[in-house]
């Protein structure tokens, strides 16, 4: 069973089975930057590392998945739940380009439910 666990990002690789959160500010936004498998065990860590960086009511809260390897059905609850969290004060825009995060969203039909970026700087212009 992975524990999920916050740090602080990198650029190396993230060891099979890990899981990563890391919560950085930019500008005026919010950046959760997840790492690894977002699974059943892991799926709960990213809604409340997200409730977190909403009790702040932040206008951005970037979601960025560009280093998770397997996205599960629970992480794309994980990512509705996200949006509906936020309510209307704070824009969710969800980074995800590759096959391991940008299919799963598409095969379940869920770009029409979330604001889907390419990559963070993309998101952070609302472009």
């Amino acid at each position: 069973m992975t524990e999920p666990t916050h740090l602080e990002s990198s650029a190396t690789a993230v060891p099979f089975g890990e899981f990563r959160i890391a919560r950085t500010e930019q500008d005026e936004a919010v950046v959760v930057e997840v790492a690894g498998d977002v699974d059943t065990t892991t799926a709960p860590a990213l809604v409340q590392a997200a409730d977190e960086a909403l009790a702040e009511q932040p206008p951005v809260l970037v979601v960025d998945l560009s280093r998770v390897e397997f996205l599960a059905s629970p992480g794309l609850t994980a990512l509705l739940t996200i949006h509906r969290n936020a309510g209307t004060g704070t824009a969710v825009r969800i980074v995800a380009s590759g096959r391991a995060t940008l299919r799963p969203i598409q095969l379940t039909g869920l770009e029409q439910s979330l604001s889907l970026f390419p990559t963070r700087e993309a998101a952070l212009a609302g472009s």
